[in-house]
């Protein structure tokens, strides 16, 4: 059925990387205005609609370099409800000012972490107070020139269709990989053969002046929502609720079912802003499950919207628990990785006359 409508919405699909087309090469050609920085600026994006690994990647990069300087996360907030330039708190609403951004700031408290569509209206506010920015999800803003761009391809979009919106996920066409400094290919197998890299490195056909790095998501330990944020166990025999909002939450559920009873999934769109009608719907399917060692096992993304003011009351009556989530390397690809992003950085930095923070405070 799926391969059937497909074929339907192919011609749409064509018009729109005809578009995607004329609007790159008329950055390409310098038609259209693209404005460079004079520091770090770090792009994190991928080609498809979601599901890359932005976030963790964007954390890795921002726990790598925090101590060395002041730096900044700028995203666009996605799904909030206000519009232009906005510092993010953290008694910040995920719908004032995104998910994804107030998930940044709850973790990393003293970076400074801002929201703005235009991403270099948004530079342009930061950069006097900061020594590196970190973009979230700006490989499509091209009216931005970014000093360093950070490309995921998820592992399994590599041997799959590559079609462009809205027939499929990507939204612009594969061969734009070629703007990326770096590709990182997420979620690949945790005990990666050197016949499955061979494989994938042969499909994704970087250039020759791009690294390549494999890399997977790293769970950690569950911790509860509310009220006192206490680390737990998942262990064989309980059964867990999963509650996503997010765009590929495929990896997640494979997670759990190797280490839990059962898994019942109740998934909602990306960046979903949940309401009370979905929290009685959750209560209800949870009473519904069997067993006594259940919980509501949810993301760190989804977790930024349950403590909406909106249902925040409905949340903490339930045994609603966070499962955190790394972007970790396979192999040696992370000392690699890390000098590249850290070279990068101190280079720039060097050329602006701009000082790394002391280490000792």
């Amino acid at each position: 059925m799926l391969r059937y409508l497909r074929y339907l919405l192919w011609p749409f699909s064509m018009l729109y990387g005809v578009i995607i087309a004329l609007r790159n090469k008329g950055y390409d050609w310098q038609l259209l205005k693209s404005v460079k920085f004079d520091l770090p600026v770090l792009v994190v994006g991928n080609l498809t609609i979601g599901g890359t690994g932005k976030s963790p990647m964007t954390e890795y990069l921002v726990a790598l370099l925090d101590d060395h300087y002041t730096l900044a996360t700028l995203s666009r907030g996605y799904g909030r409800n206000t519009k232009g330039f906005r510092y993010v708190g953290l008694n910040d609403d995920a719908n004032e000012v995104g998910d994804e951004p107030l998930q940044f700031k709850n973790k990393f408290p003293d970076i400074t972490v801002a929201v703005c569509e235009s991403r270099v209206e948004g530079i342009e506010r930061l950069r006097d107070n900061q020594d590196v920015i970190i973009l979230d999800d700006a490989f499509q803003h091209r009216a931005l020139c970014p000093g360093f761009s950070i490309l995921l391809m998820e592992y399994d979009s590599l041997f799959g269709p590559k079609l462009l919106l809205p027939a499929g996920n990507f939204r612009e066409p594969f061969h734009e990989k070629k703007r990326a400094d770096i590709i990182v290919i997420t979620k690949s197998p945790r005990q990666l053969s050197d016949q499955q890299k061979e494989l994938a490195l042969k499909k994704l056909a970087a250039s020759n002046d791009q690294t390549v790095f494999f890399s997977f998501l790293h769970y950690g330990k569950p911790f509860h929502l509310f009220p006192t944020f206490k680390e737990m166990a998942l262990h064989e025999e309980s059964s867990v609720l999963l509650v996503t909002g997010i765009a590929n939450p495929k990896p997640l559920l494979a997670h759990l079912q190797r280490k839990v009873r059962q898994v019942t999934v109740l998934d909602f769109p990306d960046h979903h802003q949940y309401t009370p009608q979905d929290m009685k719907k959750i209560k209800a399917t949870f009473l519904s499950m069997e067993g006594e060692a259940k919980l509501i096992l949810t993301t760190e993304k989804d977790a930024q919207r349950f403590k909406s003011r909106a249902i925040r009351d409905m949340v903490q009556s339930l045994p609603l628990v966070v499962l955190p989530v790394k972007t970790a390397f396979v192999g040696d690809d992370q000392d690699a990785f890390k000098e590249k992003i850290i070279n990068y950085c101190a280079r720039i930095s060097s050329e602006d006359d701009r000082h790394l923070k002391s280490r000792e405070g």
